[in-house]
């Protein structure tokens, strides 16, 4: 029987056919920042005061000094208080300015705010402030939430079903729920419809990079996981300039759904994972797809190949990993790795505003230092290797983090040019880590696998916002945790083998096996390669 690596050698590891799939596939991502665009793009604590509109219905020619005067408590520094206001009463005018006001409440008919930086944020719209402040943090943890979930069901999901029909149904409800999140005329539903835009966003992320991944052969293969987070770069840096010039939470909303609806257009036409349908029995189906796939390619597929192409059903779940201590530790290893840098890289991006550089200039900083890690990440992992590269960038991404303690207050400069390097790594490490999980487990379990390793990534970015809110106590606590989990990832990475230039598993002995392959496969995958 004919296994799926030498299929692709025979047809082409990476021709049209996987490239216009792999671009198709990874386009979305273009837009994956930008859903972090309302919850991040506000100003925390603008310049507000309680609306006292009321007062101008027993004098409406009072100025505005008048007014806040007569209806506003002031705090110690002398200002007008932001979250106060003197509880209305039904006097004539002449008696409030002799007599004054003395009870206060919360502000009872919301805020008027100016000198923003905005058109209008959820801030703005739904009246974040005081003691809903907290509703910023919570809806991050929302949409974090929405991502685990997302992973943890179309994980599983798409090894029983297919990879095609996974990434087709995350894709209609991350479409559906981006533009009803810019409808929400309320808080509630906004966190409500940001949950299922995570739970689109992370169902398909991990679904469309393995669908893309399993038609790759070995020598091409990290260009499939590192594709996806390139696009996503290049979405960092348009992003900053969308913002800047469409200040309106709402619009850029709608902006995000459009790279979506195009996908949508086209993703019913993406073929499913050949690899996937030999693993659940479907051969004609497969042969039909190679067969298409080498013509595309260019390329003819012998006759004796396609004859010994055979059933070979491989079913099972997530326990196939959990049976094998090799796997378990290969698997918990990755994705406390995963876990750590998500956790760093989500704590940095959402406290960038308080680095003291301008937040735009910064954000443009961050998406673009990406596109050269990524690239980096593409060339060095078929050069020198998954294991040494998921080991160094963990360890200078979390020293690059610990350094941040060490610069004084104030510094914005040094302190951006840190969370810069740090990001520069640990990208390129979230990106050995997709890499290590498809080719560490067989077909069976591959999708599972990479379901909970993102599951276990984005529990760190979950928590990533949580985490920041620990800075009340002391600053330093949210850095010394994260940069400390980073450290110990990058140090149990030395327990993992090297996957460079194998075939992907297509059983547990074959994952299990992979210290023991002979020099003699690897180099006549190299010899393939270069022949193509």
């Amino acid at each position: 029987m004919a296994d799926f690596g030498e299929i692709l050698r025979n047809i082409g590891e990476f021709g049209l056919f996987q490239q216009v799939t792999l671009i198709a596939v990874c386009f979305p991502n273009f837009v994956e920042s930008f859903i972090f665009a309302s919850f991040l793009f506000v100003q925390s604590d603008p310049e507000r005061h309680c609306k006292t509109d009321w007062i101008l219905q027993t004098d409406s020619n009072l100025t505005t000094e008048e007014q806040l005067n007569l209806t506003l408590p002031r705090e110690e520094d002398g200002t007008f208080s932001r979250c106060r206001m003197f509880v209305p009463v039904d006097w004539e005018i002449n008696a409030i300015r002799e007599y004054g006001l003395n009870e206060t409440t919360g502000c009872q008919n919301g805020w008027e705010y100016y000198n923003l930086m905005y058109d209008a944020t959820i801030i703005t719209d739904f009246d974040l402030v005081c003691d809903k402040a907290i509703l910023v943090q919570v809806m991050q943890a929302v949409f974090m939430a929405g991502v685990i979930v997302g992973s943890v069901v179309f994980g599983p999901f798409a090894d029983s079903f297919g990879r095609k029909r996974a990434t087709q149904i995350t894709l209609v409800i991350l479409l559906t729920f981006t533009v009803t999140t810019a409808l929400c005329p309320n808080v509630y539903l906004y966190l409500a419809s940001q949950f299922m835009v995570g739970v689109g966003n992370g169902g398909y992320r991990i679904n469309s990079v393995i669908l893309a991944t399993e038609w790759i052969g070995p020598s091409k293969r990290s260009w499939g996981s590192c594709a996806a987070t390139l696009f996503g770069a290049v979405g960092y840096c348009t992003l900053a300039g969308v913002i800047y010039a469409i200040r309106h939470w709402r619009v850029v909303q709608l902006i995000t759904a459009a790279p979506v609806a195009v996908t949508a257009l086209y993703i019913w036409f993406i073929p499913e994972s050949a690899r996937w349908l030999l693993s659940r029995g479907r051969t004609e189906e497969a042969k039909q797809l190679i067969v298409k796939a080498a013509a595309i390619n260019k390329r003819t597929v012998p006759d004796s190949l396609l004859i010994s192409i055979k059933d070979a059903v491989k079913k099972g779940g997530i326990n196939i990993i959990f049976r094998s201590p090799l796997l378990t530790r290969y698997f918990f290893i990755v994705a406390l790795g995963w876990f750590s840098l998500n956790i760093a890289f989500l704590a940095l991006y959402l406290n960038m505003e308080t680095f003291g550089l301008d937040i735009f200039l910064t954000q443009f900083i961050f998406g673009f230092s990406e596109i050269p890690s990524i690239f980096l990440a593409i060339w060095l992992l078929e050069v020198l290797g998954r294991r040494i590269l998921f080991i160094s960038t963990l360890l200078i991404g979390g020293l690059s983090c610990i350094l941040i303690l060490a610069v004084p207050q104030g510094y914005s400069i040094a302190v951006t040019s840190l969370a810069v390097i740090a990001r520069f790594f640990l990208i390129w490490a979230g990106s050995i880590c997709i890499v290590f999980l498809q080719e560490l487990f067989p077909t069976s379990v591959r999708q599972t696998a990479t379901a909970f390793g993102a599951m276990a990534a984005r529990a760190g970015g979950a928590l990533a916002p949580l985490l920041n809110m620990l800075a009340v106590y002391h600053w330093s606590i949210p850095t010394t945790v994260f940069s400390s989990l980073i450290l110990i990832s990058g140090a149990l990475g030395s327990l993992l083998p090297e996957t460079r230039n194998k075939k992907l598993p297509e059983s547990a002995d074959e994952a299990e096996n992979y210290r023991n392959v002979t020099s003699t496969r690897t180099e006549g995958l190299n010899q393939e390669s270069t022949k193509f």
